[in-house]
């Protein structure tokens, strides 16, 4: 299982792009979570169009959930409200669970959900994802170690797709090849409007760090202020 979890925080690291992201992760998060259903749900980087996959469900379930679902779910309300990730028995006794709305009329008894557990993707304070897992009849419910891992991995999803959205503003020269990957990342969110204390929250790392990294950025490319840097950068906002 350690394993499990150290490989799949690489496959997250190493991502090349959002679609990579997403495919390297449904394909070990199943495996991690011993789950018969899991997905990613994921708003684009204007928070218009959700991209969504889903293992072990047919289509229908998104529209299941979109039009009656999402109303009645106190485990992704608990979500939302406190970025943090939840299962039912979070929320429910194991014979409430039983005996709720959305066990009862779809989650349950018509997909075979046994068990939930749903987590947080976040940027820039808000929540722009989810990710999801359920385990079918006959199978344990999840626990403390599950949301402590799921923690964990939706703190590096989150952090990786805040690298690759930063990366898509930047409008490359020749200036920029001086600069490592974290550097061009906080000098794009800088770019963005993003203080020191948001950058630290955004990218999971202190605000030492972030002030420490836009120092060695100022000394590479000879200026001494947030704006002349972008400038200098050419930084698209």
């Amino acid at each position: 299982m350690s394993h499990s979890f150290h490989t799949l925080i690489h496959k997250i690291a190493i991502a090349k792009d959002e679609l990579q992201l997403r495919l390297n992760y449904m394909d070990m998060a199943g495996d991690l979570f011993d789950s018969q259903h899991w997905g990613i749900y994921l708003y684009d980087s204007q928070e218009k169009s959700p991209t969504i996959d889903l293992q072990g469900l047919p289509d229908s379930f998104i529209d299941y959930y979109q039009s009656i679902g999402a109303a009645i779910d106190p485990i992704m309300d608990y979500v939302s409200q406190n970025h943090a990730p939840a299962h039912e028995e979070i929320i429910f006794s194991p014979s409430d669970w039983k005996q709720s709305q959305l066990y009862q009329i779809g989650c349950g008894k018509i997909y075979d959900h046994e068990h939930i557990m749903t987590g947080p993707i976040v940027g820039q304070g808000r929540l722009i994802g989810t990710v999801h897992f359920a385990r079918t009849s006959g199978t344990p419910a999840f626990d403390m170690g599950n949301l402590m891992q799921l923690s964990a991995i939706c703190a590096h999803i989150s952090t990786k797709l805040a690298f690759l959205r930063s990366q898509s503003d930047l409008i490359f020269s020749e200036k920029t090849t001086c600069l490592t990957p974290r550097e061009l990342q906080i000098a794009s969110l800088v770019a963005n409007g993003l203080t020191n204390a948001e950058i630290a929250a955004e990218l999971w790392i202190s605000q030492n760090t972030v002030k420490q990294t836009l120092k060695r950025i100022f000394q590479k490319l000879s200026v001494s202020a947030r704006a002349e840097m972008v400038a200098k950068l050419q930084l698209a906002r």
